[in-house]
């Protein structure tokens, strides 16, 4: 198994950031500067074409960690951040950029790239949980929650799937050809569609969340576009973990 190192930290307004390795992957994991020990985790899988520390991420970080005081983690995905791009995934950028300026869909060349992705990245998460587990203001019990939208999600639903460690996920915006694995999945699931989504079909999305087998599972349609998801999303996603993971929210969200 391939350690944790810290390569960098910094303090800012409450949260401490710390730069990570576990072997070649490169992550960030964000903690209260102070407060409690021992806190639960949140894993949160950024967008295609971003990075670990991309706004969306730290913006999601800073709620989770001031609602309710989690450890917050991410990775950068293959071919992602400051990660090498292998001939595929050069292969198949180059086609995305080819059917965007075309005005083609672009959904089957990203489902078929992010499905290549979730094959690299699902055994690299998991070793990353394993070496996070290894850090005693996480520990090997604690809970573990998982939050991802877009590629977030492409990833993120076969590792929920793999990964019994993971107890509570929110997913979103991705089509349905994820159904097959989604149905393995029974834990509790917030997911969310964009109801006017110009990239993926609104009944394709909603083929996706109804194939979770979750006994809980509440979907969250809003009004907009592919890249308008409502901000209250995220301080919605703070309450589902908080219930789920077992913490009180301690500033409104």
């Amino acid at each position: 198994m391939n350690p944790l190192q810290f390569t960098a930290e910094t303090s800012s307004s409450g949260v401490m950031e710390r730069d990570f390795t576990v072997g070649e992957v490169t992550g960030v994991l964000w903690s209260p500067a102070t407060g409690p020990e021992r806190a639960p985790l949140v894993l949160m899988g950024h967008g295609g074409g971003t990075h670990k520390k991309a706004p969306a991420m730290s913006g999601r970080a800073e709620r989770l960690i001031a609602g309710c005081g989690f450890h917050v983690a991410v990775i950068d995905a293959p071919g992602h951040g400051g990660r090498p791009r292998t001939a595929v995934d050069e292969r198949e950028i180059a086609a995305m950029r080819r059917a965007m300026a075309a005005g083609e869909p672009v959904g089957p060349i990203v489902v078929r790239y992010n499905a290549h992705l979730a094959e690299r990245a699902v055994p690299e998460w998991r070793a990353t949980l394993d070496a996070l587990q290894e850090l005693p203001e996480i520990g090997a019990d604690g809970p573990v929650g998982y939050f991802g939208l877009n590629m977030g999600t492409a990833i993120g639903v076969p590792l929920v799937a793999a990964e019994p460690r993971i107890t509570a996920a929110v997913f979103g915006i991705f089509w349905h050809d994820l159904a097959e694995t989604a149905q393995r999945i029974t834990i509790p699931i917030e997911f969310v569609l964009q109801w006017d989504d110009e990239h993926i079909p609104r009944q394709s999305g909603l083929a996706l969340f109804d194939a979770f087998a979750s006994k809980e599972k509440t979907l969250h349609a809003n009004a907009g576009r592919h890249k308008e998801v409502p901000r209250f999303e995220a301080d919605s996603a703070v309450r589902f973990f908080a219930r789920h993971l077992g913490r009180t929210v301690t500033s409104p969200a």
